[in-house]
């Protein structure tokens, strides 16, 4: 992925994402390569690195069922979610791929001793990208952890994927950020069998889960995940969510303390998890100022003088605060960044704004927490730019950051808070021993 569009597919601080498109499940990924005219010769990972910085890229290809291959592309130096490949044209020793969801396209030819694909990487503009084939002992990406999957009801005609891989112990349930699915985790649920066993859910509106046009507040998702772990005779397993899984996490902890043993927010105790008036939110003000102003609206001829007031001083003087923090972090950040999140947005899927749209506030929580955070993020694959402007935007993040994660300390006094320097948002995927130090840790110590 070249530098000045890396972002493309990276989860942002604050929780929002980059659409990507779900992969398929992962599986055999067949022989080792006989001859490339034979058909037999592309299944497998494929690696190699590109720009500049050296970023890491990962083709994962596989036979499909209709004859053809299927492929997924794995930016791992950013995150952990795999991004279906659209197109997979095999002619002779001529390989061409194409990435939807990121404006990606990679045209290679395949060596004769099919070990390597010289080519080029385009992503509005071309590089060099060598790719070679992946050894057992040097793979940048593990191969897929065996799963079982099954689809769970949690409403009227809306199932969940949910992802079942094994192991013994305390259970513990993974939910992945916006934008992402269960097998976002495949790598670090290898890591936690041995202790617990494991499961992931894929939330609606995203991957193989139901997409009804509804049922994306809140405590509709989290009532989602009390419907799976009913459904799985799950008994007060520990949930874990990175992101925006975080208002899940709080809807269940907040709501149905006695159902959980503990809650780990993984880089997602943010205000969606976590309501502080003091710093607000900006999505909320704006969904309660408008169910207020449409209550003053219905009671036009009666004695509304109450609301008015309270509408004076306290919503709209709240909402001018946050309105122009909102500002201070748009003018702290990159011409190059904003470029991206303004393309990104066209192509949201409508899960999104309804998910964002539908936070709701929480600040009881009274159940065992461990809270990490980025913190100070790592903005290392930010698009490249004016040196100062990168400065001010990560000086910008660092502060809100952290007036964040205090105001949870204070506010949730049952939350150990962690921070992890430079770490990236998914830090399960960046700091993967911390975030299972820190995770067994803190489970070991539950009753």
């Amino acid at each position: 992925m070249d530098d000045a569009s890396s972002n493309e597919t990276r989860v942002n601080p604050r929780g929002a994402s980059t659409p990507v498109r779900d992969a398929y499940q992962l599986g055999s990924l067949g022989t080792p390569w006989g001859s490339v005219q034979e058909g037999q010769g592309i299944a497998g990972d494929w690696q190699g690195m590109v720009g500049e910085k050296k970023r890491r890229l990962v083709v994962r290809i596989a036979a499909a069922d209709d004859g053809g291959w299927k492929a997924t592309f794995h930016p791992v130096d950013q995150t952990m979610q795999p991004i279906p490949i659209d197109s997979v044209v095999l002619e002779g020793h001529s390989l061409k791929l194409a990435i939807n969801a990121i404006h990606g396209t990679y045209e290679g030819t395949i060596s004769a001793d099919a070990n390597s694909i010289a080519g080029t990487w385009t992503q509005e503009k071309s590089l060099p990208l060598e790719l070679r084939r992946a050894a057992k002992e040097s793979a940048w990406l593990a191969a897929p952890t065996p799963y079982h999957v099954q689809f769970i009801e949690v409403e009227a005609d809306v199932k969940l994927e949910v992802v079942d891989w094994g192991g013994s112990g305390r259970p513990l349930v993974l939910l992945a950020g916006l934008g992402a699915n269960a097998h976002t985790y495949d790598k670090f649920a290898a890591k936690l069998t041995p202790s617990y066993h494991v499961y992931g859910i894929t939330r609606r509106g995203f991957g193989a889960s139901s997409v009804p046009p509804s049922g994306y507040s809140a405590d509709r998702l989290g009532d989602d995940v009390l419907g799976v772990l009913n459904a799985l005779n799950v008994n007060r397993p520990v949930l874990v969510g990175n992101s925006i899984a975080g208002q899940e996490l709080s809807s269940v902890g907040s709501r149905y303390p006695d159902k959980v043993a503990g809650l780990v927010y993984l880089d997602a105790a943010y205000s969606y998890a976590y309501y502080d008036s003091s710093l607000g939110d900006l999505n909320i003000e704006l969904t309660e100022l408008r169910r207020r102003l449409e209550e003053l609206q219905s009671k036009f001829l009666q004695d509304t003088r109450p609301m008015i007031q309270e509408l004076l001083e306290t919503d709209l003087p709240r909402l001018e605060r946050v309105l122009r923090e909102r500002q201070k972090d748009q003018q702290a950040t990159p011409a190059a960044l904003l470029a991206v999140y303004a393309q990104a947005d066209v192509h949201l899927p409508p899960a999104v704004p309804a998910i964002h749209s539908g936070r709701q506030k929480y600040t009881r929580i009274p159940v065992p927490i461990l809270a990490i955070y980025a913190l100070p993020p790592n903005f290392e694959d930010l698009p490249g730019g004016d040196p100062a402007e990168r400065a001010a935007f990560e000086a910008r993040t660092a502060i809100t950051t952290e007036a964040q994660a205090k105001a949870f300390e204070a506010g949730v006094p049952s939350a150990r808070v962690v921070r992890l320097p430079h770490a990236r948002h998914e830090v399960f995927s960046s700091n993967e021993e911390d975030v299972l130090r820190e995770m067994n840790a803190f489970i070991g110590s539950l009753p």
